[in-house]
């Protein structure tokens, strides 16, 4: 499950890393929540753009968005065959940019929250699916979902199911549409590869969406336990920023 994320690379690096069209400049978020606008790549005719979406997905054949369930992941191993998401991933594949993310892991009688991230330190290209969808008035509203999958045994211990990570290399065949790429791209939904993630427990602070700062990010001590595998530090080389606010 991904339930929280963050994005604090510079604009910069993001451009650069996805080689969408816009050059669009924002603050850092350090606690994505669901219901929030995030920043979402989409391949189109013209290349890859840059576009603001809700995350939590609307299938296009709900009449009343507010009888619908809340829906902010959607799972690798049936993502083809669900309704609500069956012609989102054959047509409307997208990547979700993040730095990292949040998961909780329940400890006795409380649930401790780790901050997961990618060793190297680049920016993250998360598997998603969108939706667009259109009321009775003439509203629309694009809707994403992140794809998940089944923990490797080295982080199943925090959550059994993790977000899928698109390789760089793989970011043009997942972005591509139709049935012929549709049938690869399900192919690169697996769990990230072994050792490229690290983690390590932060504050309890996180549980409130209000708190978004680069205190988030820092680890802290839990006394008396041992945190397997052991986790390394966030990169040095990132830039944190104490600006709170919203996504844009």
């Amino acid at each position: 499950m991904c339930g929280r994320f963050t994005l604090t690379s510079a604009p910069a690096i993001l451009l650069h890393a996805f080689g969408y069209a816009e050059q669009p400049n924002f603050p850092p978020r350090y606690n994505i929540a669901p219901t929030q606008p995030v920043a979402v790549v989409a391949g189109e005719a013209s290349g890859r753009h840059f576009r603001l979406m809700r995350w939590g997905f609307i299938p296009a054949w709900v009449k009343d968005p507010k009888t619908f369930s809340l829906v902010i992941n959607a799972r690798s191993e049936t993502v083809l065959e669900k309704p609500a998401f069956r012609n989102a991933i054959r047509r409307r594949r997208c990547l979700i940019p993040a730095d990292g993310y949040y998961e909780w892991q329940v400890r006795g009688k409380h649930k401790q929250p780790f901050f997961i991230h990618p060793r190297d330190g680049a920016p993250m290209g998360l598997a998603a699916v969108a939706e667009t969808w259109a009321g009775p008035n003439g509203e629309e509203l694009d809707t994403v979902a992140i794809v998940t999958a089944a923990a490797r045994e080295e982080m199943a211990h925090l959550h059994a199911r993790v977000p899928v990570v698109i390789a760089p290399r793989d970011y043009a065949c997942w972005l591509e549409g139709g049935e012929i790429a549709t049938a690869e791209a399900v192919t690169l939904l697996q769990p990230p590869p072994s050792g490229s993630l690290a983690w390590h427990p932060v504050s309890t602070d996180v549980n409130r969406v209000a708190n978004d700062h680069a205190g988030l990010l820092s680890r802290i001590e839990l006394f008396g336990e041992v945190v397997k595998p052991e986790a390394s530090l966030r990169p040095s080389r990132r830039v944190l920023d104490e600006r709170q606010g919203s996504l844009f």
